[in-house]
């Protein structure tokens, strides 16, 4: 009898293996789950560097529309408009554009002129503002109105209000498309949790009847499915990490687009994803886990 059966050896089995059929399945929807919510924080930090350097642009620079009045040249109307702005306090540097400039900015909207010097086009005058006390538009028209001077100041502050609310935007559907991701990846821990139990619903009331109580039970799975989620978390990050080097390899510091400009810092943010994902798992896991048990008594 000690010959068939070695009591030294013997363990008792598991409640839950450590390797089931299911769990590839398992790991490969929740490795592509996170490697979704990990490209989400990288393109949400690249779009939100783009509009910050937009803005930035912006604000250190005003564009003036001159138009000259009487019998002055609009050449000698731009020159005098820069004469006059680069006086003032809060300007860096102020400069009338040459006419090709403005012939261009004109052209895509009249179509193939040949004769836009007879046309009476405005001239442009570029503006640097100081970086740290930037004169505002208020002061760059007190300045052209002191000199006579028929302008328009454009401080280009619709446009910095337009691309801080498209940043906004970015950043709310990031945070909503990651939010949803992590419920889905809940909602799969939930069905496959429901569905351990279900295949081990006599152990479980074995377990209840030899004084195992309901958070013990749900612990097991708690922990195993966290587990499962953290692998699948980390190869979904590397996943993500490994596209997201490919492109800033293929598009340098730009990125493939002006309007995504990737660094490597970006790749930084997928290292929360295993525990994240663990964490999401092990919540999901013990909240189903607990109802489920709670039914079977």
């Amino acid at each position: 009898m000690s010959e068939m059966f070695d009591l030294a050896r013997w363990r008792p089995a598991p409640f839950l293996p450590e390797k089931e059929a299911r769990d590839g399945a398992l790991i490969f929807v929740v490795a592509v789950l996170c490697f979704l919510a990990c490209l989400t924080p990288i393109g949400v930090i690249a779009a939100d560097r783009a509009a910050r350097g937009w803005t930035g642009q912006l604000t250190g620079e005003a564009t003036v529309i001159v138009r000259p009045r009487g019998g002055e040249t609009p050449d000698a109307a731009a020159a005098r408009a820069a004469e006059a702005l680069s006086g003032v306090a809060g300007v860096t540097e102020a400069r009338a554009l040459e006419p090709a400039k403005a012939y261009d900015l004109i052209r895509p909207w009249l179509g193939d002129v040949t004769d836009l010097e007879d046309l009476p086009v405005p001239r442009l005058v570029a503006v640097t503002l100081d970086a740290r006390h930037p004169a505002d538009a208020r002061r760059l028209r007190a300045a052209l109105a002191a000199q006579t001077i028929d302008a328009t100041v454009d401080d280009h502050a619709v446009w910095m209000k337009d691309i801080r609310r498209a940043g906004d935007l970015i950043r709310w559907l990031g945070g909503g498309v990651f939010a949803l991701i992590a419920a889905a990846a809940g909602a799969v821990v939930a069905f496959a949790t429901r569905a351990g139990l279900a295949a081990r619903r006599d152990v479980v009331e074995v377990l209840h009847l030899a004084g195992a109580d309901d958070g013990f039970i749900a612990r097991l799975f708690q922990l195993r499915f966290a587990r499962v989620a953290g692998q699948a978390g980390l190869l979904g990050a590397v996943a993500a990490a490994a596209v997201a080097a490919g492109l800033r390899l293929a598009g340098g510091g730009e990125g493939l687009t002006p309007a995504l400009p990737l660094a490597w810092s970006d790749l930084l943010a997928v290292l929360p994803c295993p525990l994240l994902a663990a964490l999401v798992a092990a919540a999901a896991a013990r909240i189903t886990a607990m109802r489920l048990i709670g039914d079977m008594r």
